[in-house]
C-alpha cells in the first residue's frame, strides 16, 4: 500500500471503496508503526490498489478484494473501539476469517471482531482471548456443553483455553474446585530408575499445567490453593474411585490414555461439574499394540447429547508460524507414505515425543 494524494480512477469491471478512520484514532493504530500493518494488507490484496490520504483509505481494484479490503477496515475499528490493539497477527487472521466466510459476506459466521475481542479472563494486566475462529467455537462448547474434546495439533491453545476457563469458572463460583490430570505414561520406563518419590518423578511431567496456572492465577495464591484443595494436579491415575462434584476438570494429553482409562475418567463426572478433554491423535505415546482412548471416544462419543468435539487445526497453532507449517509439512508426509507423525503405524501406534500445548 502507498500513501498518495490519490487513487487511480476503477478500468470496467473494477471497484472502489473508500474508508474514513474516525478522528478519534490515530492512523498508526490502524496503519501499523511504520506501516506494517498496511505492508500485511498490501501482501494478502495484491489485486487491490490501496492508497491513503490523510485518514482518507481507498482501494481500487478487483471488485471481491476491494469487498473484502472495506470489510477488514470496517472489522479493524470494530476491535480498536474497544481499546484493544491491531497486531499484524491479528490483521493476518481477520483476513483469513473474512475469506473463509464466503468474501467478506456475513453468512451467521462469527466476525473478526467478535472472535478477537472476547475476553475470557484477566489477569496481572493481560487479557486472555480466542485468536481464531475454531478456538472461538472450542470456548463457546464449554460454556455450552458439560463434556467437551478438544482435539487438534500441538500450539492450538486446547489446554491453555481450557485453564482460562477453569479459572473464569472457579473465580465466578460456577465451581468450587479446578481438577486438572494427564495420564503419566513415561512415568514408567522413562522416569522409573530416577531418584525420589513417585510425586517428584511425575511432577515434571505435570509442570507445564503448573507453568499455565501461573499465567493466569497470582503465584502467591497458587499454593494456598492447592494446598486447600481448590486446585488439584494429580496423574490420571489418582482419579480412579472418585466421583467429581462441584469442578471444572480438565484432561491433558488424553491422546496418551488407553480406552480403558478414558472410559474411568469419563465416569468420574459428577454433579455440577464440567469436563474438557484435550489432545493430539497424532503424537501418541503409548505401548506398542494400546489404542488410543482419544482416537476411539470419537468412533463412541460423537453425537452423544451434551458432548461437544471441537476440532483445530493448523490453521489455529498460535505459536511460532513455523509451527504450523511443520504441522502441515508432516500431515503432507503422513498422507502420501502411509505412516503417522513420519513413523509406520505399529499396532496403532502413533510415535512421538512429548509436546506441550
Amino acid at each position: 500500500m502507498t500513501q498518495t494524494p490519490t487513487a487511480r480512477t476503477p478500468a470496467q469491471g473494477q471497484a472502489r471503496a473508500q474508508f474514513t478512520v474516525p478522528a478519534q484514532h490515530p492512523m498508526v493504530t490502524v496503519l501499523g508503526s511504520g506501516d506494517s500493518l498496511l505492508r500485511v494488507i498490501e501482501k494478502a490484496f495484491p489485486a487491490a490498489d490501496i492508497h491513503v490520504r490523510g485518514n482518507e483509505i481507498s482501494a481500487v481494484g478487483d471488485a471481491a478484494e476491494v469487498t473484502l479490503v472495506q470489510r477488514l477496515f470496517d472489522e479493524m475499528m470494530l476491535v480498536l473501539r474497544t481499546g484493544q490493539p491491531m497486531t499484524e497477527d491479528a490483521v493476518e487472521r481477520s483476513i483469513a476469517m473474512l475469506r473463509a466466510s464466503g468474501n467478506g459476506t456475513n453468512d451467521g459466521q462469527e466476525t473478526p471482531a467478535e472472535v478477537l475481542t472476547q475476553n475470557i479472563l484477566s489477569s496481572r494486566g493481560r487479557t486472555i482471548r480466542p485468536k481464531t475462529l475454531n478456538q472461538k467455537r472450542y470456548v463457546d462448547a464449554i460454556d455450552k456443553h458439560t463434556i467437551v474434546f478438544g482435539i487438534g495439533p500441538a500450539g492450538t491453545g486446547k489446554t491453555y483455553l481450557a485453564m482460562a476457563k477453569a479459572v473464569q469458572a472457579l473465580q465466578s463460583k460456577q465451581v468450587n474446585r479446578i481438577i486438572l490430570t494427564r495420564p503419566a505414561v513415561e512415568a514408567g520406563e522413562r522416569l522409573g530408575f530416577l531418584p525420589g518419590t513417585l510425586y517428584e518423578k511425575i511432577d515434571p511431567y505435570l509442570r507445564p499445567l503448573y507453568d499455565a496456572l501461573h499465567d493466569m492465577l497470582d503465584p502467591d495464591s497458587i499454593p494456598r490453593l492447592m494446598a486447600a484443595g481448590t486446585i488439584e494436579v494429580a496423574p490420571l491415575a489418582y482419579m480412579r474411585g472418585r466421583t467429581l462434584n462441584d469442578a471444572f476438570i480438565i484432561l491433558d494429553e488424553a491422546q496418551n490414555t488407553s480406552a480403558e482409562q478414558m472410559k474411568m475418567f469419563l465416569t468420574r463426572l459428577g454433579f455440577d461439574s464440567k469436563i474438557v478433554v484435550t489432545g493430539d491423535v497424532t503424537q501418541v505415546d503409548l505401548p506398542s499394540g494400546t489404542k488410543s482412548g482419544l482416537r476411539q471416544v470419537q468412533d463412541i462419543l460423537e453425537g452423544l447429547d451434551d458432548v461437544h468435539f471441537s476440532r483445530l487445526t493448523s490453521h489455529d497453532v498460535v505459536r511460532h508460524k513455523l509451527v504450523g507449517r511443520i504441522v502441515d509439512a508432516y500431515e503432507q508426509y503422513d498422507s502420501q507414505h502411509g505412516t503417522q507423525n513420519g513413523t509406520q503405524h505399529q499396532g496403532g501406534r502413533g510415535r512421538a515425543g512429548h509436546k506441550g500445548k
